[in-house]
C-alpha cells in the first residue's frame, strides 16, 4: 500500500509545471509595475507590446508594435524569450538592450522576476 502511494505521489509531482520555481499568483501581483505599459489580456499593444505568449516568441517580434532600433538588432540575433533570457532582462533592461525603449528600471529581486516569468508562462 504504502509503495502504491509513493508511486501516485511521484507521477503527480513530474507531472507538475515546469515553472515550478515561481508563483504565478504572486507574479500577478508583481506584473501590476509592468501593466501600465504592458498588456496580458490580449494582444492590443500599449506603450510597450502585448506580453500575451511572449514567453517562447521571438524578441522583437509583435506584429504593429514599433521597436527601437536597439530591440530591433537584439531580435536579429535570433533570441527568444525563454526564461533565461527573460531573467536576464527584467533584472536590468536597459543593461540588456542599451537603447531599449522600456524605461522601467528592472526587478531586482529573483524571487519576483521567478513570479513575474511564471505568471507570463501561465498566459500563453
Amino acid at each position: 500500500m504504502k509503495i502504491s502511494s509513493l508511486a501516485i505521489l511521484a507521477l503527480g509531482l513530474m507531472a507538475a509545471p515546469a515553472w515550478a520555481d515561481g508563483d504565478a499568483a504572486a507574479g500577478e501581483q508583481v506584473f501590476k509595475k509592468c501593466a501600465a505599459c504592458h498588456s496580458i489580456a490580449d494582444k492590443a499593444n500599449r506603450v510597450g507590446p502585448s506580453l500575451l505568449g511572449v514567453v517562447g516568441r521571438k524578441t522583437a517580434s509583435v506584429e504593429g508594435y514599433a521597436y527601437s532600433d536597439a530591440m530591433k538588432a537584439y531580435g536579429a540575433t535570433g533570441a527568444v524569450w525563454d526564461e533565461k533570457t527573460l531573467n536576464v532582462y527584467l533584472t536590468d533592461p536597459k543593461g540588456t538592450v542599451g537603447a531599449t525603449k522600456m524605461a522601467f528600471a528592472g526587478l531586482k529581486d529573483q524571487a519576483d522576476r521567478d513570479n513575474v516569468i511564471a505568471y507570463l508562462k501561465s498566459k500563453m
